[in-house]
């Protein structure tokens, strides 16, 4: 098991199999020394976790928690392409998207759950540039969607 994995079992979390596209792309890319990653939904064994509006139909709380669940799905895409996430050298940035009820202004404290999971599991080299964006709708109707970019040792 990588160091990263421990860590994630450390918090009580374990990483899932690769989330399954909803529609013509593939969860990651590997282009020279970095992994971007495609969106990815709160899905847990290919079933979306909720559906709604931030602010409305979901909570931030929720919503946060969500955004961590996407982190993972993500740090799984990257696994798929490079075999072990020991491999990450740097989480560059990471870009969250929020479907937000139209007087909700929380983006940034909701994609705080995917950045914090981030820092826990990569300590320094999990600190990335980041945007929170609000939304009017995502796919499937998910309150949120999370991608990152890592830079991988060769």
């Amino acid at each position: 098991m990588s160091q990263v994995e421990s860590k994630l079992a450390e918090l009580g979390l374990t990483l899932p199999e690769v989330a399954a596209p909803v529609a013509a792309y593939v969860p990651a890319v590997h282009s020279g020394e970095y992994v971007f990653t495609s969106g990815q939904l709160p899905m847990v064994a290919g079933k979306l976790q909720s559906t709604g509006k931030v602010g409305a139909e979901v909570t931030p709380e929720e919503a946060k928690a969500l955004a961590q669940i996407c982190a993972l799905n993500a740090l799984a895409a990257v696994k798929s392409l490079i075999g072990d996430l020991d491999r990450v050298e740097k989480v560059v940035k990471v870009v969250g998207f929020v479907a937000s009820a139209s007087d909700f202004t929380g983006q940034p404290g909701v994609i705080n759950g995917a950045s914090e999971l981030l820092g826990q599991v990569f300590g320094a080299a999990g600190v990335h540039a980041r945007s929170a964006v609000g939304v009017a709708v995502l796919p499937l109707d998910a309150p949120v969607e999370i991608e990152i970019q890592v830079r991988v040792k060769a």
